[in-house]
């Protein structure tokens, strides 16, 4: 299923991933594509917060990977310096696929041939103001 939604300010884009964390059950893989700036991790933020974890998301461009505990598990990846094979298994990418945890990777496109089948895609692209973003999921199973 495709689903398209405007946001306009990241405070509506918070709210969006928050109605995302209250279906989340754990295992699901979220793969996000979108320029920088885009609210990637704003979306993570509402995603995280509503799952109890805190308001303590930042982007794991240098560390790769960042944990938060909250109802669920959230895996937080960024793979913008990714460019290869080896790179993806340096990360332990792999041995998170098989978990109850919820996995947010930003720049998906990096590693889209590693992705399962069912992966959840949240494209983010700019809208016709500054602040405006449009949100399209694909692959989630129900109306949201």
């Amino acid at each position: 299923m495709r689903q398209e939604f405007i946001t306009h300010s990241a405070t509506e884009t918070r709210a969006l991933a928050t109605r995302l964390a209250a279906r989340l059950q754990g295992g699901e893989v979220l793969a996000f594509t979108g320029g920088m700036g885009m609210g990637k991790t704003a979306f993570t933020s509402g995603l995280v917060s509503a799952l109890g974890a805190g308001d303590v998301v930042s982007s794991p461009t240098f560390a790769i990977v960042n944990e938060y505990v909250g109802r669920l598990t959230v895996e937080h990846f960024d793979m913008y310096r990714i460019t290869g094979w080896d790179d993806l298994y340096s990360t332990g990418f792999f041995d998170y696929l098989d978990t109850d945890c919820v996995l947010i990777v930003e720049w998906s496109e990096n590693i889209e041939a590693a992705l399962p089948k069912d992966t959840l895609w949240i494209h983010i692209r700019p809208g016709t103001t500054e602040t405006m973003r449009v949100i399209t999921l694909e692959g989630w199973k129900e109306e949201l």
